[in-house]
């Protein structure tokens, strides 16, 4: 739909950025309805609205109604920005694990091939080398459309970006072609008030990328392959460690100072090459597989994928911290009752002296991941160290005692101030350790009360390590 936009300089949704000349767009979340915010809006000089029902406004307030302003945020903002979703080739990833792992190991192979491939997700929206951080995995279709006229500007010519469930249920990525659609995998998430409704919900936002592709990328081990492949319109390439377009065969462990990776050899096109990814367990497998068909149908050959790929790195996924001369110790975002068991079990293939793993669970809501966390720590860990991640506004240690209910055998100790937790890890490490400091990954900063409080796990170990250092 094309809208008369003579005038407009600006579009926002929320009242504080409102000016004259901008148009507001009237969103309703889980927590905040911008219907209450129009005369707030007005009275800093906007008069065009777009609202899903009338509001109370002086007569020169324009108000355009529609069903769901947050279709109508998006073609706004597309055409805002002049299509530039139509300038740049924009492969979305989706799944539960793996997307902002797979999605920069694709645009780091991209860029390193000679291409200019940009990055939106989890880790931020990444522009020739310079990071924007974001608010949702998959930022509000203005934040997007605005994002791609800047890359379109900057010269790219790939966008990699993560599809969460919530964009696609929340029309965040109405309007975008994509030129490839991925499947990574698929578990019980985001369930709950405030999220979906239930796993059939989740599953069927998960699938609405791929009525919109051009080619649908999936890993078909999964059990519910099948319903994302009946929902592709495009052309579909499967991959597998079984029997897909794209499949691994003969992996393996391989490692080297500072890498804990796989090898396999990987059969596409009636063409096989050996793999290398310096990540381990088999989820490193499909990661590698996916970003190989990926990058294949981007036309990057197969030797630049074999001679890039092990040169990847993901910042908080896996990252292997150079900070103990007899113990390693790994950062990894997992903070889900599948993620964590899914690195613990694959650290224990590597037989570690010891696992130690450091962990909390988010305040305020996704309370049943406490029980799924505590559970897989008592199934893999040698010792636990409980603390927390981003609380908010629930008290910290109600959420750990919460998680401690649940550890009958394995040893633990507790701090409701994480970088107390980390700095012990650090201290107490014995030679063989592994310590995974799991659930902060990439993210710089705690959530504690209403404030975004800075804190780098990254840092606290290599502090702590050279402080130990010193007094040796």
């Amino acid at each position: 739909m094309k809208y008369d936009l003579l005038g407009i300089n600006d579009i926002v949704y929320d009242s504080r950025k409102a000016a004259p000349d901008t148009a507001f767009v009237c969103l309703v979340g889980a927590k905040s309805d911008g219907h209450k915010f129009a005369r707030m809006a007005y009275d800093k000089g906007t008069r065009v609205f777009f609202a899903q029902r009338e509001l109370s406004l002086p007569d020169d307030a324009k108000v355009y109604i529609s069903e769901d302003t947050r279709v109508t945020l998006a073609e706004l903002s597309r055409q805002f920005f002049d299509y530039p979703d139509k300038k740049i080739k924009i492969i979305g990833v989706t799944g539960t694990k793996g997307k902002t792992t797979t999605s920069n190991i694709i645009a780091q192979i991209l860029n390193k091939s000679g291409k200019n491939a940009a990055v939106i997700g989890t880790n931020g929206i990444i522009i020739n080398g310079k990071r924007t951080p974001t608010v949702n995995t998959t930022p509000e279709s203005y934040e997007l459309y605005k994002s791609f006229k800047s890359m379109v500007d900057s010269g790219c010519d790939y966008c990699v970006m993560e599809v969460s469930s919530q964009a696609v249920k929340l029309n965040r990525v109405h309007g975008i072609e994509f030129d490839i659609g991925v499947f990574t995998n698929l578990s019980p998430d985001h369930i709950g008030e405030g999220e979906h409704a239930d796993y059939d919900e989740y599953r069927s936002c998960k699938a609405g990328l791929f009525s919109r592709s051009k080619i649908s990328i999936i890993n078909c081990d999964e059990a519910d392959s099948r319903y994302m492949l009946e929902a592709a319109t495009g052309e579909v390439i499967t991959y597998s460690v079984k029997d897909g377009d794209c499949c691994a065969s003969d992996i393996c462990k391989w490692s080297e100072p500072g890498v804990l990776g796989v090898k396999f050899s990987c059969r596409y096109d009636n063409i096989t090459t050996e793999l290398k990814i310096a990540t381990p367990g088999i989820y490193s497998v499909y990661n590698a597989l996916c970003a190989y068909a990926v990058c294949i149908r981007c036309g990057i050959t197969s030797a630049q994928i074999i001679k890039y790929l092990p040169e990847t790195r993901v910042k908080g996924r896996f990252e292997i911290v150079d900070a103990l001369p007899d113990a390693t110790v790994i950062i990894d975002y997992a903070h889900n009752g599948l993620s964590l068991e899914s690195v613990l079990k694959t650290i224990k293939e590597y037989e570690p002296k010891r696992l130690v793993v450091l962990f909390g669970s988010v305040g305020e809501r996704t309370q049943l991941r406490r029980k799924e966390l505590a559970e897989v720590t008592e199934k893999y860990a040698d010792f636990a160290i409980v603390t927390s991640d981003n609380p908010g506004n629930e008290d910290p240690d109600q959420i750990i005692d919460e998680i401690c209910s649940y550890l009958y055998d394995t040893e633990y100790v507790r701090f409701s101030d994480r970088a107390e937790a980390v700095e012990y890890a650090v201290t107490n490490a014995n030679k063989g350790d592994v310590i995974l400091l799991a659930g902060k990954g990439h993210e710089d900063y705690q959530l504690i009360g209403n404030d975004k409080v800075p804190f780098s796990e990254y840092d606290i170990v290599i502090n702590t390590a050279q402080r130990i250092r010193a007094i040796v």
